[in-house]
């Protein structure tokens, strides 16, 4: 008995220093976390070969954010319940669950008038498949796809970066770290979209305190993305230009109209409290 619990007392020791680091560093072991869990799922799914076992390891990758969250939220002697709670927060204003299903659909509207003037290859005629295509995406991201790496991003990282740096420079950093993540599945350059993206995604956690609502807009920005610009696939210039632009354009009057703080007062919590109240009041 004396030996083992020499060996779990050393055992105890060895760790101590791991722990301290990752208690003094939670947003930099969540980042790596997530990219050793996420990447090495995906290799192994590309290496896999086609199939369903290719389909259940890629979905997995997916949910690297959120089981590394809850990892360290574990190790680090945190409470799982409390960093779980704003998944299910509903009960905040009907304006927030307009927000995060309609907003995605406002800006493609917006970009489909500016493709419709700006480029030859509009298709009007595309309208109801895309449509009917995302609906389905809509429905895989919010049950099994990417809507759920939000309880790693903006229910773990953004509020201790923004305890950290303004809200603009967190909402930078998560974005530019997020978009990298995805660079597996997206290509070299797919960093460029979620950093505009955090935006949005900033400003409706901030106001709310809800992940629920994140993970809604999450699974509304992603089938518009992929589905709501009437233009053949795969046809870039002008259309990327209108897209980006368009996007981009909108994070900046986010981040204008709120002066830089994206709804960021005291933190998610107090937010949450507030809209909790003004959803009850509605």
């Amino acid at each position: 008995m004396s030996a083992v619990r020499s060996a779990e007392n050393s055992h105890s020791i060895a760790s101590a220093p791991l722990r301290m680091w990752v208690e003094a560093h939670e947003v930099r072991a969540f980042f790596i976390l997530t990219f050793i869990s996420s990447w090495s799922l995906w290799l192994l799914a590309w290496l896999s070969g086609e199939g369903p076992v290719r389909i259940a390891l890629f979905l997995l990758g997916g949910f690297g954010p959120m089981m590394s969250a809850a990892a360290i939220t574990h190790y680090t002697k945190g409470s799982i319940k409390e960093w779980a709670r704003p998944i299910i927060r509903w009960r905040v204003s009907a304006r927030f669950y307009l927000y995060a299903l309609g907003l995605p659909i406002a800006l493609w509207t917006v970009i489909n008038l500016e493709l419709a003037l700006l480029s030859e290859r509009f298709d009007l005629s595309l309208l109801p498949g895309r449509l009917a295509a995302s609906v389905g995406t809509f429905l895989v991201v919010l049950t099994v796809g990417g809507a759920f790496e939000e309880p790693g991003w903006r229910g773990f990282a953004l509020g201790r970066l923004q305890e950290r740096y303004s809200p603009v420079r967190a909402t930078l950093l998560l974005g530019f770290v997020w978009g990298l993540w995805h660079t597996p599945v997206y290509g070299p350059l797919a960093f460029a979209f979620p950093m505009m993206l955090a935006f949005f995604y900033t400003y409706l956690y901030n106001t709310t305190g809800s992940l629920l609502m994140v993970i809604l807009l999450h699974a509304s920005f992603t089938p518009a993305s992929d589905n709501l610009a009437l233009v053949p696939r795969g046809v870039h210039g002008i259309n990327d230009v209108v897209i980006f632009g368009t996007v981009l354009v909108a994070a900046v009057a986010l981040v204008a109209l709120t002066r830089g703080r994206l709804g960021y007062r005291n933190g998610p919590t107090t937010q949450a409290d507030s809209s909790t109240e003004e959803g009850r009041s509605a």
